[in-house]
Parts: C-alpha cells; sequence; structure tokens
C-alpha cells in the first residue's frame, strides 16, 4: 500500500505530460477560437464560385491554416457561377459560401432563408475588355459579348455598362453565359465573342495580348454587394458558434492578406494558375489593398441598387428593405469586441511588407473616333450612386480644381486631380455645364490621356477656359 502511494505522484506526472503532449501535437485537435479550449475539428465544406482575386479571404483561410485555428476541417468547393453556388448552400451540400451578391439576394426573395453576414467586396472591380478591332461602343452592335450566368454580377455589370453607351442589351448585343473569368477571357482570345468583363490580374494579360479597354467600372464608384459571404438562416440559428469561427477564419485572413504580401501573392498564384510577377502585384495592389476592408460589412446601399435592378422584373424586389438580406450581428460582434482592431495593433503588423500606394493604371492606346461615356438616359440613376468610398483603402481625392499660373495662350487653365467617379463627360459638365465639351479637354491632355474612357485616380488633367471650350 505505501508503494503504491509512492509510485502514484510518479504515475500521474506522466499522465499529465501525455496528455499534455497529446493535446499539443495531435493532429486530430484544435483550439477554439479563443484558444482556451480543446475541441475536436469539424468537419465542414465552404464554397466559392469565382476563380478571382475577391475569392482570395476563403482561398488564404484555408491555406494559412485559420480554419483549423477556429476548430474546423475545411474542404473548399468550387462552383461555377455565384446562382449555382447559392444553389448549393439552399441544398446544405455546403455550410457556406463566397458567392456574388445578386444571386444571394434572388434566392433570398424566393424564401430560401440564405443571407450575407460578410462582404468582401462592395464594388464591382470589372473591366470591358473588348477585341482588338473594337474602337467604339457602336461597333459591339450585332456582335455577342459573354457573362458567367444570366443574374450574375457579370451580368449586371455587362448590361450596366452597354446602357451606358446607349445600347440594348440582348437586341443591339447578345450575351452569352459562359461561365468563369478564365473561360469567358478564353472565348474572347479564341474570336467566339467580342466582349468580356474580367478583372485583374486576367486585365493585365488582356492589355498584353493587345485587346481594348472599353470602360472601367470602378471608376464609376458605384457602391455594389459584388462578393460576400452567405449562411442560412437555419445555420445561424441552431450552430452560431460555427458561424462565428468561419467569419473570424475569414476575417483574419483579410489581416495576414494585408499584412503578408509574398505569401498571399503566392496564394493568389496557385488558385488563378498563372505565374506573371507583375500581373500579380497589380492585383495584389488594386484589390487586397485598395478594396477588400479590414473589417467587412456588406454595403446596405449596394445591395439597395441589386433591389432596384431586380424590380424591374420582380416586385417583391420593389418592396424589399436591404437589411433582410443580411445579418449583421456577427460582423458587429467581432468588431465591436475588439477582434479586428487588435489584430492590426499586434506585433506582427510592424513588421509586415509596408503597404505601397498603388501604380497608376496603364493607358491603352487611343484609337480614332473614340466616344467617351455620356450619361444620359440614366443620369437620375448616377445621381443616386455618386461615390462615397466603399472601403477605407479606396484611394480617392478630395482635391478641388486649383487655378495654375496663367500663360499667355491660356490665361484662365486649370488643374484638376481625378476622383472616385469622374469622365471625362461629367468633367465637361461640371467646368462647362455641357457633358458634350469632352473633347476640349480631351484636348488639352492629349499627351497623358491616350483613350477618353481611361482615366484614372489621382491623374492630373488640365481643364482650358470656357471661352476655349466654346
Amino acid at each position: 500500500m505505501r508503494n503504491n502511494l509512492r509510485k502514484f505522484p510518479i504515475c500521474f506526472l506522466i499522465i499529465l505530460i501525455v496528455g499534455w503532449a497529446v493535446g499539443l501535437f495531435s493532429p486530430t485537435l484544435g483550439v477554439s477560437a479563443e484558444g482556451t479550449s480543446q475541441q475536436p475539428l469539424k468537419k465542414v465544406v465552404i464554397g466559392y464560385s469565382s476563380i478571382a482575386v475577391s475569392s482570395l479571404p476563403t482561398w488564404v483561410a484555408l491555406e494559412a491554416g485559420f480554419f483549423r485555428k477556429y476548430g474546423l476541417d475545411a474542404q473548399l468547393l468550387f462552383v461555377e457561377s455565384g446562382s449555382r453556388m447559392v444553389q448549393t448552400l439552399v441544398s446544405g451540400d455546403v455550410v457556406a459560401a463566397q458567392a456574388a451578391g445578386v444571386p444571394v439576394i434572388q434566392s433570398n426573395l424566393q424564401g430560401s432563408g440564405v443571407v450575407l453576414i460578410a462582404g468582401f467586396l462592395n464594388t464591382l472591380d470589372y473591366k470591358f475588355i473588348v477585341s482588338r478591332d473594337i474602337t467604339r461602343p457602336d461597333q459591339l452592335k450585332g456582335k455577342a459579348v459573354a457573362v458567367s450566368r444570366i443574374g450574375s454580377s457579370s451580368d449586371f455589370a455587362t448590361r450596366y455598362a452597354l446602357e451606358k453607351y446607349g445600347l440594348v442589351p440582348d437586341k443591339d448585343v447578345t450575351i452569352l453565359q459562359i461561365g468563369s473569368q478564365p473561360a469567358r477571357f478564353a472565348a474572347l482570345e479564341s474570336g467566339k465573342i467580342s466582349g468580356v468583363m474580367i478583372a485583374i490580374p486576367l486585365t493585365a494579360k488582356a492589355a498584353k495580348a493587345g485587346h481594348n479597354t472599353m470602360a472601367d467600372l470602378q471608376m464609376l464608384g458605384l457602391e455594389y454587394q459584388h462578393n460576400a459571404l452567405a449562411v442560412s438562416q437555419n445555420l445561424i440559428k441552431t450552430q452560431p458558434d460555427l458561424v462565428r469561427n468561419i467569419l473570424k477564419a475569414d476575417v483574419e485572413a483579410i489581416h495576414f492578406m494585408k499584412t503578408h504580401r509574398k505569401e498571399t501573392i503566392a496564394i493568389l498564384s496557385k488558385y488563378l494558375k498563372i505565374d506573371d510577377a507583375d500581373a500579380l502585384q497589380e492585383a495584389y495592389e488594386a484589390e487586397v489593398q485598395a478594396l477588400i476592408p479590414e473589417k467587412p460589412y456588406p454595403t446596405m446601399k449596394g445591395i439597395q441598387i441589386i433591389l432596384r435592378e431586380l424590380g424591374v422584373k420582380d416586385p417583391n424586389a420593389r418592396s424589399a428593405r436591404p437589411e433582410q438580406f443580411v445579418d449583421l450581428s456577427f460582423i458587429k460582434e467581432l468588431d465591436s469586441s475588439g477582434f479586428i482592431d487588435r489584430l492590426y495593433k499586434s506585433p506582427a503588423v510592424a513588421t509586415a511588407t509596408p503597404r505601397v500606394e498603388p501604380a497608376p493604371v496603364p493607358v491603352i492606346a487611343a484609337k480614332e473616333n473614340v466616344t467617351p461615356l455620356v450619361e444620359t438616359r440614366t443620369k437620375q440613376l448616377a445621381a443616386e450612386e455618386k461615390a462615397k468610398p466603399v472601403a477605407k483603402q479606396i484611394p480617392a481625392s478630395t482635391e478641388r480644381a486649383v487655378p495654375v499660373t496663367a500663360k499667355a495662350t491660356k490665361p484662365a487653365a486649370q488643374e484638376y486631380m481625378v476622383k472616385l467617379g469622374d469622365t471625362l463627360s461629367k468633367l465637361a459638365e461640371r467646368f462647362y455645364n455641357s457633358p458634350y465639351k469632352w473633347e476640349k479637354i480631351y484636348e488639352a491632355n492629349k499627351d497623358t490621356v491616350k483613350n477618353p474612357h481611361y482615366i484614372y485616380v489621382g491623374q492630373k488633367l488640365t481643364i482650358p477656359a470656357d471661352d476655349q471650350a466654346s
């Protein structure tokens, strides 16, 4: 008996050591969201619908181990197009989906119960790329352009741009459903279509191939729920901790993206299957640093714009309110608790790769007789959609027109710095009270503005005097 008592502390100590070792090193055990308890990893399937930079939060959450950190043994499932992705979410084949806002809202209107809990891209990042032989919008008449699927964000963006140019979708221009961005770009390359909405870094590849940029939707400053995280309301009710941990993993992934450039670009290269260093760097600066918000709240204004577009055909959309399509409780909890702020105040940020201001986007060479965007048919819509910054990282200047030193030939010329949402037509209307006087601004800046469609935030323009523009 005495010998047994003498051995007890040693046995107990061995048990403690073994238990500690298993808890620390076993691949089948994980740490809870706050790191205070151990629990078996929960197997989940999480979907994404786009092979684009906007899908990075989900990719990084997996590759950098944040899903595992928050107790999830995650498997990613790619389902081409947002509408199909949402159907997969409704069926229960995935617990959460990173998808476009439009199909989520449409599904909710039909009673599916899916809602948005985060907004990863709250504006349109597309550029409308056209084939080498297209230099004017009217040349698209009788030709075909591609979208992923009807009702998707690429479909909305394409119709939005065509209408801005005075073209009637499905009448003047045929719209084909082709699928993912790489598939759509391949169709442009093969000559099957004449135009396509694609995002960085494919836009850089398109420029190198000699294709023309007809419009940059990011310059419109349009708030729009382009890419978001969706879950079912049933999951929120039955497994709120699961929803919370998925969002925590994504939020921490965004922090990792913004503070670990090299590693993030490597993950981006892996999923996009490209190794063009210039294109990847441009993608990182233009989207990761400039557009994806540190605190990924959905955009209420962007959802309202979608509802207005859907309301043309769906009376339910006309009477709906943006709040019906979101559950902000989880992102508000992470925000108000200081969870997000603590990430960016951690020592890791100080040693991370410093942020670099985005370089001006290369300008596509101008063609003859290129007509700029003149907003007449949609003036009321444009007024409602004047840009507010959709993420605090978006570069936007508040500088007003400043007189420059008078010259003999141009005594009243002004220097102006381009702001988010500007077009030459808008500037002509602002300075000359006529959008049709845009050509005078273009002529005065031909050395730096090679294409009247393609001005960028921060670019300096010379505005000739009004009497010279008459």
